[in-house]
């Protein structure tokens, strides 16, 4: 693993932006309007919202904390603004203008002298030279005042504290006090061209780390990234490393155009799949993407948010109950049975198809986590009016997946999972035949859920056979919710299944690894997440994702090369040969453990002992065992052959290489190495020597294959794996508190001490042994 979480900087590259950059401006809005900020320049940026009630209000706003970039990358805290100036071109459509009633606000919420929280309300228009809707503005912030009229009642603001500002944006219709619809929807936009901070402090420290690209891409997603203009998210994907692709998820609450239900609420409108707002943003990221030489892999899933979600859409149980995902608020998944929902998938998928071809970006669309929920109580969401039309009605409803099921129920469940794999397949024949054959259809599955063991016939509803290989271009698994608990087992037996009923090679799976909700588990959860990664491509999966970029920055995740550039033919010299040391040894070969002590005499005399090692590290002569001239010829042989000290091997300590003992016969209760967690399904082999609550243990690296032996709770076990490093993998967890014990033979990974070998003929001749010293390697266990 080659990653760390950053905090903070620490002597890494900076370098300096204008205070008010375009692209570190958000936009924020309660549902359901909707609204985006992107860069259209250097110095300007374009707004755009849809507003559906009379209370809607958005806000452009600046931060003085960077909260959202990466630790390595952010901008420096500033929230003095005294003797700074902001001025900007202003031009508005669709939106209140400068000079009416609620018109353009800055709010700046901050601090005034004596310290007390505290907000300023600044109209716009006080500060602005022109038109209501086309003004040039400046604000002087050690002179500028809140209030409507500053000249009789001004309201002066305290400019050396702030903490945020903003600039709120209304529809022509706005009442604060009116919290219905309006009429008609209102499109809002507006534009900030020539930005210019001037005065003091005009400039603000950046990071400026440009981590060395690496093998891992990253994922993102709109419905955690909306608030942020595009520019800045590519800036965080390039300079963390990640190169060739992004994958970004729609996501199921912010893209699509609302229509009023006629009963005061609004759902989504299938005619017009995405919001205008939320068209521009991507429209912006597949621009900016193609300047960063990023392709971008644009994923949508079957679901919507509930609310919005039209309700003969959502699939439902047995007791019309919606399938409803554990969010709050929560989505709703999407009934592959309505034919209304079948043409707006479709339609979703080409319009994204499109808007990679309007970039000039090859065509790459991921039909994300397709699936039939199954609720909270095990009962599946497949008796929707529309389902319920296809299944015989002489069978009784599914109410528990955990089964066991009749042969009618299984029948149900393939009905089901035959509309998924149609579903599924049609869209790619659809994007196929609109973009061409080179356009890629890629299918993401989260395991966790569609091969849950407490449900055993899920296959048959989430796991169809139209997704068999070559169906797709690529196949994308994730299984986060295992890989942060720790369910080994379950993540392998995944694997396993995956592979033996879709059979894609590993050439063409991806693997996604992540991702942390809470920022209390980020320590623990980096570490399983990114050897999620490293084990990914153990197992020959080339292309690797983190999920997803807002938590890699909020939790500082820095992915690192595995080597460093220009150190790769140094890193190929630490090669280990897995070979034996070809000779036998003398009686007169010696062996020396050694550990690392520190000691400190206090003034007293008495002493404070530091132990540095937890483990031995070993030393051979193994020059008394030369006997004879061809042996002699061996070892020269070998030792030019590991390039001397270079490349490690094997050698067979003669005093200790068994688990019974140190020379004795092993058994499968010699060595307790591990407790059973019911989630665990991989051990490391280890030797303990001494007795009592602390013995030394020693990691065991390179045991013989065929000598190993294991047991669980005294009965011999056998349905495991031994794999590279000494780690034994069984195929299900053991049982919470069960016993795992191992008998083994072992070899010592040593290289030569040395570069260099000191023998003469005439010393040999007369019976001298040379020195050929060995040095135990600490392996990574």
């Amino acid at each position: 693993m080659a990653f760390w979480l950053a905090r903070d900087r620490n002597g890494q590259q900076t370098d300096y932006i204008q205070r008010f950059d375009p692209r570190f401006w958000t936009v924020d809005f309660p549902r359901p309007m909707i609204g985006c900020v992107h860069t259209t320049g250097p110095d300007s940026l374009r707004v755009e919202c849809e507003f559906h009630h009379h209370d809607a209000l958005a806000g452009l706003i600046w931060w003085s904390v960077d909260e959202l970039d990466h630790p390595l990358l952010a901008y420096d805290t500033d929230r003095d603004y005294a003797r700074t100036t902001l001025r900007f071109r202003w031009r508005s459509g669709g939106i209140i203008p400068l000079d009416a009633v609620h018109g353009p606000t800055l709010t700046i919420e901050g601090q005034d002298a004596a310290g007390n929280q505290r907000s300023w309300y600044v109209r716009l228009w006080n500060y602005a030279t022109g038109t209501p809707e086309d003004a040039e503005i400046v604000l002087p912030f050690s002179n500028l005042a809140g209030g409507w009229d500053i000249q009789t009642a001004p309201d002066p603001v305290h400019p050396s504290a702030i903490d945020r500002m903003f600039i709120s944006l209304a529809p022509p219709l706005y009442d604060p006090a009116n919290p219905g619809l309006m009429p008609a929807r209102a499109d809002g936009w507006v534009e900030m061209s020539e930005i210019a901070c001037e005065g003091d402090r005009p400039l603000l420290e950046i990071g400026d780390a440009m981590i060395p690209p690496h093998d891992i891409r990253m994922s993102t997603a709109y419905d955690d990234a909306y608030n942020q203009t595009p520019e800045r998210l590519l800036r965080n994907v390039e300079q963390l490393g990640y190169r060739d692709e992004v994958m970004h998820y729609i996501g199921m609450s912010h893209f699509y155009r609302l229509t009023p239900d006629g009963s005061g609420g609004l759902l989504a409108d299938n005619p017009t799949v995405f919001a205008q707002p939320a068209l521009s943003w991507h429209q912006d990221l597949l621009a900016k993407a193609k300047q960063y030489g990023l392709d971008v892999i644009l994923s949508f899933s079957f679901e919507l948010f509930a609310e919005h979600c039209p309700p003969d859409w959502m699939q439902r149980a047995h007791d019309g109950s919606p399938a409803l995902t554990g969010w709050q608020p929560p989505s709703s998944l999407l009934s592959l049975a309505v034919a209304d929902v079948r043409a707006h998938l479709k339609q979703l998928a080409l319009e994204l198809a499109q808007m990679q071809v309007d970039a000039d970006l090859p065509v790459k669309v991921q039909i994300g986590e397709p699936w039939w929920w199954v609720n909270s109580d095990f009962a599946p969401c497949i008796y929707d009016d529309a389902m319920r039309a296809l299944l015989d009605p002489a069978t009784p409803d599914i109410t528990d997946m955990r089964g066991p099921l009749s042969a009618g129920q299984i029948t149900a469940l393939q009905i089901a999972g035959g509309l998924l794999g149609s579903m599924t397949r049609e869209i790619r024949d659809d994007v196929k035949a609109g973009f061409g054959p080179a356009s890629q259809v890629l299918l993401l599955a989260f395991t966790p859920t569609i091969l849950n063991p407490e449900m055993p016939d899920m296959p048959s509803l989430n796991l169809p056979q139209e997704w068999i290989f070559p169906e797709f271009d690529r196949l994308q698994i994730e299984d986060y919710d295992w890989l942060t608990a720790g369910a080994e087992a379950l993540r392998l037996q995944g694997y396993a299944a995956v592979d033996q009923q879709l059979a894609y090679p590993a050439s063409a799976q991806d693997y996604v690894s992540g991702f942390v909700l809470d920022p209390a588990d980020a320590e623990l959860f980096w570490q399983r997440i990114d050897a999620g990664l490293e084990e990914a491509a153990a197992r020959g999966i080339p292309r690797r994702f983190v999920w997803a970029l807002p938590q890699v920055c909020r939790d500082g995740y820095t992915r690192l090369p595995a080597t460093p550039p220009g150190q790769e033919e140094d890193d190929d010299m630490q090669a280990f040969d897995d070979v034996l040391y070809p000779l036998a040894l003398g009686r007169d070969a010696g062996v020396s453990p050694e550990f690392s002590t520190s000691i400190v005499l206090t003034a007293s005399g008495h002493e404070r002992r530091n132990s540095q090692w937890s483990d031995a590290r070993l030393r051979f002569d193994v020059g008394p065992g030369i006997r004879s001239e061809s042996e002699l010829g061996v070892l020269l042989e070998f030792f030019r052959a590991r390039r001397g000290a270079a490349r490690g091997f094997r050698f067979s300590d003669p005093f200790d290489f068994s688990s019974n003992g140190l020379t004795g016969s092993p058994t499968m209760a010699d060595q307790q190495i591990g407790v059973g967690d019911g989630l665990a399904a991989t051990f490391q082999l280890s030797k303990s020597y001494g007795s009592g609550s602390e013995p030394q243990v020693r990691p065991i690296t390179r045991p013989r294959a065929g000598s190993v032996t294991v047991s669980i709770d005294g009965v011999e076990a056998t349905d495991w794996t031994l794999q590279a490093g000494g780690k034994i993998v069984f195929a299900e967890a053991p049982a919470v508190g069960a016993i795992i014990r191992a008998g083994f033979l072992f070899d010592v990974p040593v290289r030569f001490a040395e570069d260099r070998l000191d023998i003469t003929g005439a010393a040999f001749a007369a019976g001298e042994a040379p020195s050929v010293p060995l040095i135990e390697i600490r392996e990574a266990a």
